[in-house]
């Protein structure tokens, strides 16, 4: 068989590019185009990659050998990258590396803002000599930032945080906080000084006036008679002490007198017999005064008698006291009185007795002599002043209270019996007690916090151990000194803000020992290694042990 040479067209046929029928000339312009895109694309992104990839690799304290080996990851995870921190909201000091629920409330954890992009070197506390700077929010601790901005959940500007802020202090001490003070202003922080004081606990009862039971009297006589006049007739009337209340007659008492002024006589009539008979006459005069002293006839009323000689046939009975009359008995004209018979009350109205109720809880703290503070609505805007003088030894079984009696002085005779009134006592419960305000105490139901301003805009939170709580005050048994200033207002802010900076900073010390102990354990296995190499090459026969 016989081969034709090709043609020169056939030969060109698949370089004329410029033939109209060639193939070549439909498929190889697109073909061309795409292959320029692609490698446009492929240089962009290789200069983009590469440098990254150093950078990272240089960060990562990565040296690729051959064959790829020598990675050294540090602080980091085993994939490279920072891991994320988890908190509570409620509870700032609880801090997880992984999602889930507070082991205190139950509540979902949240991401600590700014904690994913952050390497642990770059953390306050952390061992690189180059730290980034954290930003917070002063109302919402939690919110950790590797950069300045807005809060993101309230929007205020985030402040710095500095790098000794999550130092913690003595043993009982949180994190030292460190706030600018025109955020201090902003929160409206405020001090008090931790001092010494006397603890008082308020009590405050109610109660009713009352007569004062040693200032009443009551009016009676010791022999029999019948009431002739009356001159106080009616209740409420004021009498003087000494002021006659009524007349009466007694046989009995006029027989007495006779008795008295025979007496006298016959005394007279044995002026020059012997001394043993005078003193017989003598004693029986005696005797017959102190009869009729006896039955409350006045001193001057029996002088009266003895000098005038004529038997009064009435006796006029006088107030044994100034005050007012409480009770009169009806119809005491004319009527025949036995000994003992009440026949008016007369009480001192100076001073009343106010009657009130207190609990069993109440009574160690009120005792005879403790003072009062009394308020009565008939007279708004005044206040008296009375003592406890006397405390049932019983107590109620119906209310559980005891009944106690408080002394009151009645200026003006203006209080009267029945009236209520309110009673506030205030008694002393411990004496130069040191105490702080109640409210600058936080809380928590397993530790008692008072957060301490060391000046500057630092502040550090102190576990306290308290004692009584009175009168708006509590008092310190241990945690703090006297004349430190402690915050009452914001402090659960401030105490957050350093529990959470404590727990951070506890973790970051944690991996980074960690870190430190597997770069140790690391290095001792690669020198390990290399000794071993260095033996089996000594050896001549290492290659044939199995």
């Amino acid at each position: 068989m016989t081969h034709e040479p090709e043609s020169p067209q056939g030969v060109n046929e698949g370089r004329d590019f410029g033939g109209v029928d060639s193939p070549s000339r439909r498929i190889g312009l697109p073909a061309v185009v795409a292959i320029a895109v692609a490698a446009l694309f492929a240089g962009v992104f290789l200069a983009r990659v590469l440098p990254i990839a150093e950078r990272t690799q240089s960060s990562m304290g990565t040296a690729v050998g051959p064959g790829g080996a020598g990675h050294d990851h540090g602080a980091m995870g085993e994939d490279g990258a920072a891991q994320e921190l988890w908190t509570c909201s409620m509870h700032p000091e609880v801090l997880e590396e992984q999602a889930g629920q507070c082991p205190i409330c139950g509540m979902d954890l949240v991401p600590v803002e700014g904690t994913a992009p952050l390497e642990i070197a770059e953390m306050p506390g952390a061992t690189s000599s180059t730290q980034a700077e954290l930003w917070t929010c002063s109302m919402h601790p939690e919110v950790l930032q590797d950069h300045a901005g807005p809060c993101p959940i309230c929007g205020m500007d985030l402040v710095p945080v500095s790098a000794g802020g999550a130092a913690s202090g003595a043993p009982g001490q949180g994190a030292v906080v460190e706030i600018d003070p025109s955020v201090t202003q902003n929160m409206n922080v405020q001090t008090v000084a931790v001092q010494r004081r006397d603890l008082t606990r308020p009590i405050r009862t109610v109660g009713y006036l009352d007569y004062d039971q040693q200032r009443m009297v009551t009016v009676t006589t010791k022999y029999r008679g019948w009431i002739e006049k009356v001159n106080v007739n009616y209740v409420g009337e004021q009498v003087r002490r000494g002021q006659p209340l009524f007349e009466i007659y007694s046989p009995e008492l006029v027989q007495t007198e006779q008795e008295l002024l025979s007496a006298i006589d016959f005394a007279r009539q044995l002026e020059g017999a012997p001394e043993d008979a005078r003193s017989r006459a003598e004693s029986l005069v005696e005797s017959a005064r102190q009869r009729l002293a006896y039955w409350d006839v006045s001193p001057e009323r029996i002088a009266e008698l003895e000098r005038s000689g004529v038997v009064f046939r009435t006796l006029e009975i006088g107030s044994p006291a100034s005050g007012l009359v409480m009770m009169r008995r009806p119809g005491l004209e004319g009527m025949a009185v036995t000994p003992g018979m009440e026949l008016y009350h007369i009480a001192n109205l100076s001073s009343l007795w106010l009657s009130v109720e207190l609990f069993e809880e109440q009574i160690a703290y009120v005792r005879p002599g403790t003072p009062a503070r009394i308020e009565l609505a008939y007279f708004p805007g005044e206040t008296f002043t009375g003592t406890v003088r006397f405390l049932e030894p019983a107590l109620s079984e119906e209310t559980r209270t005891v009944s106690a009696r408080i002394e009151v002085e009645n200026r003006g005779g203006r209080l009267r019996k029945g009236m209520y009134a309110t009673v506030h006592f205030a008694p002393v419960v411990v004496e130069g007690a040191l105490a702080v305000p109640t409210g600058a105490v936080i809380r928590t139901g397993r530790r008692e916090v008072a957060v301490v301003a060391l000046g500057n805009g630092r502040f550090v939170p102190h576990e306290v151990d308290l004692g009584i709580e009175a009168g708006g005050y509590v008092q310190v048994l241990r945690g703090l000194a006297e004349g430190e200033r402690v915050v009452t207002s914001a402090q659960f802010l401030i105490d957050s803000e350093s529990r959470l900076r404590s727990a951070v900073q506890r973790m970051l010390d944690e991996r980074a020992a960690a870190s430190e102990a597997s770069s140790g354990a690391s290095s001792d296995g690669s020198g390990g290694a290399g000794s071993s190499g260095d033996t089996d090459a000594d050896d001549p026969h290492a290659g044939h042990r199995h």
